[in-house]
């Protein structure tokens, strides 16, 4: 049975593991209102100010909440803890389920349908579940999409995810913390490994992509008008189509088992957390 997202009830979304501070409101798969707030620092001090706002913004108390999503990281070690402990909060204090999400997943959808020319209403029936009309020429329409968070020191947060017009992303390598150059060269190896017929029909590298555009151009000689690197800033609304695909299906957990991905952290990281 076709799920309505006009009786799926209202979800808020959360996510501070960048320096841009989203938040949005969704009623199931469809977004109501979002906020994207640049804030280099004091997320701790913003967010509830953006969540207010927010709720307003789209007609919502909280206790009319039916769901929190939470960006998880990876990213900033201090940001994604204010995201995560707020829902951790909000979820207990009012008994709803909370669902976290890959804020690189969030980062890398938005990048890729932007460059697509897609809103989030335009995946709202894969959101919801329900069947979408099939994209023409499938196989050919597959991309790759690479979301780049910097880490300094030539270090990026990144994943690998496929995705098509109509559907979500499915994920193809995990979130980590790697060596831009190394990765630019696993890439590659991913790609050349593929039969030509099914290797995807372009590769978008977004999100912090002007620091490490050098390294990812190396990619160029490969896959020529097919390399994407786009400069990209998370939104909320895209967060909210990855959470609310999950809490329509019934996944969520404990609010007191929702933890921040911090991945492998740097030298320099650790460094600053012990004070050196």
């Amino acid at each position: 049975m076709e799920q309505s997202h006009n009786s799926a009830g209202r979800f808020l979304v959360m996510d501070t593991s960048t320096a841009m501070l989203c938040t949005a409101v969704m009623e199931g798969a469809a977004v109501l209102a979002e906020n994207n707030l640049l804030a280099q620092r004091g997320h701790a001090e913003l967010l509830m100010p953006a969540v207010r706002d927010v709720l307003q913004a789209s007609g919502t108390k909280q206790h009319e909440l039916s769901g929190i999503i939470a960006g998880v990281g990876p990213g900033s070690y201090t940001g994604i803890r204010i995201a995560v402990a707020a829902g951790k909060s909000l979820a207990w204090s009012l008994g709803i389920p909370v669902v976290g999400i890959s804020s690189l997943e969030m980062l890398g959808l938005g990048a890729w349908a932007q460059g697509a020319g897609l809103a989030a209403g335009d995946l709202l029936a894969a959101a919801e579940g329900r069947e979408a009309a099939p994209a023409t020429g499938a196989a050919s329409a597959a991309e790759w999409v690479v979301p780049l968070m910097d880490a300094r020191r030539g270090q990026v947060y990144t994943a690998l995810f496929e995705t098509a017009p109509g559907i979500m992303p499915r994920r193809l390598e995990p979130d980590g913390i790697r060596q831009m150059a190394d990765w630019t060269a696993s890439l590659a190896a991913l790609w050349s490994a593929l039969p030509p017929e099914v290797r995807p029909s372009a590769v978008t590298l977004a999100g912090d992509a002007d620091k490490h555009a050098a390294t990812a151009e190396l990619l160029r000689p490969l896959l020529g008008d097919a390399l994407r690197i786009t400069e990209y800033a998370p939104q909320g609304a895209w967060g909210g189509l990855l959470g609310a695909a999950r809490l329509l299906r019934g996944e969520h957990g404990d609010p007191h088992q929702l933890q921040p991905n911090y991945t492998q952290l740097t030298e320099a990281e650790v460094n600053k957390l012990q004070g050196l």
